[in-house]
């Protein structure tokens, strides 16, 4: 396994996203961003979809000189129009946005249309968790999950993030609408691994726990069955009718033009309706009686881990950013 050390690789990054024209300081803010997605054991939302970015930036598809804005407010919540700008920002500027309402009037909600891939979503709930405040958000995506009693992708696989700060480790749960997202299918596929549990059906319709057939098939199974099925559909319409963006079934097919998400994020101050001892009293016991592990906490011992012995990085997506920045010099 090739590791690489954390600066060495948000500085890459950050070197690479500039020769592919973002302006500096915002290419120093999205690699760290991503760069932090692989330290947090999430490669594959974090480093192995930069070629994506980069691609989709080539085409003209992500314009990387345009900043997500607010069109529209009243109270704490606001519209806000991406621009097509680049993903990974426009939501982080809007969970900002959220952070800032949720301090003025107890809760914000940012809802973010024309936008791209967001990259990790948990992203965005340790960002507002680090704020202190409460963070739930989701997006969007491409069909990519048959709806239960389909076999065609008419819906997507839509990732919610919940997110709660606490002192001893934040919590966050990041999961999509599909028992596996497709990075992780694909993360399996890579490593020659079977899923530990079916993750949806191969070409002849049948349960099965080899990511390769899955992928093949584009029939993962939802969360729940039917009731993940019905999740994905309303965070689609409340995502969508809020932001005034597209809805699944109005984006793209194809990844590398999946373009025009419908994105949300919601932050909650608690310590505007209680003191903030007890919200951490009564975090610190549903954690201590659950006595196993909690959302969050292996991506913080991943971290932990990554900082000290570098990070796991693919051979493949890493060649490609070292040849953004030295292409003379990256063997092929």
């Amino acid at each position: 396994m090739q590791r690489v050390p954390f600066d060495q690789l948000r500085d890459t990054l950050e070197r690479a996203l500039a020769a592919s024209g973002l302006p500096l300081g915002r290419a120093a803010l999205a690699a760290r961003l991503i760069a932090e997605s692989s330290l947090d054991g999430v490669p594959s939302h974090g480093l192995n979809l930069v070629p994506r970015l980069i691609t989709m930036i080539r085409s003209g598809v992500v314009d990387t000189s345009a900043r997500a804005e607010a069109v529209a407010s009243h109270g704490a919540l606001e519209r806000w129009d991406g621009h097509r700008g680049v993903g990974v920002l426009n939501a982080y500027e809007a969970m900002q946005s959220a952070i800032a309402l949720s301090r003025a009037h107890g809760i914000g909600c940012v809802a973010l249309g024309n936008t791209n891939h967001w990259f990790r979503g948990g992203t965005y709930g340790w960002q507002a968790a680090d704020a202190g405040v409460i963070g739930i958000c989701w997006t969007n995506t491409l069909p990519n999950l048959p709806p239960w009693g389909a076999d065609e992708p008419r819906i997507g696989n839509n990732p919610l993030v919940i997110a709660v700060p606490r002192d001893d480790g934040h919590v966050v749960l990041d999961m999509a609408m599909s028992q596996f997202s497709y990075g992780a299918l694909r993360s399996y596929r890579t490593r020659g691994e079977l899923l530990p549990v079916d993750g949806g059906f191969d070409r002849e319709g049948h349960l099965t726990r080899d990511p390769a057939e899955i992928l093949a098939s584009m029939r993962p199974l939802p969360i729940g069955y039917w009731k993940g099925s019905g999740l994905s559909m309303l965070l689609d319409m409340v995502a969508a009718a809020l932001s005034g963006g597209s809805a699944t079934h109005q984006i793209p097919r194809e990844p590398e033009r999946e373009i025009g998400l419908s994105q949300v994020f919601i932050a909650i101050a608690p310590t505007t309706v209680g003191a903030r001892d007890e919200a951490m009293r009564i975090v610190d016991a549903i954690v201590a009686s659950t006595g196993v592990r909690y959302p969050g906490q292996r991506a913080a011992e991943a971290r932990r881990l990554n900082l000290v012995e570098g990070v796991p990085v693919d051979p493949d997506a890493w060649r490609f950013v070292l040849r953004l920045v030295h292409p003379e010099s990256v063997e092929e």
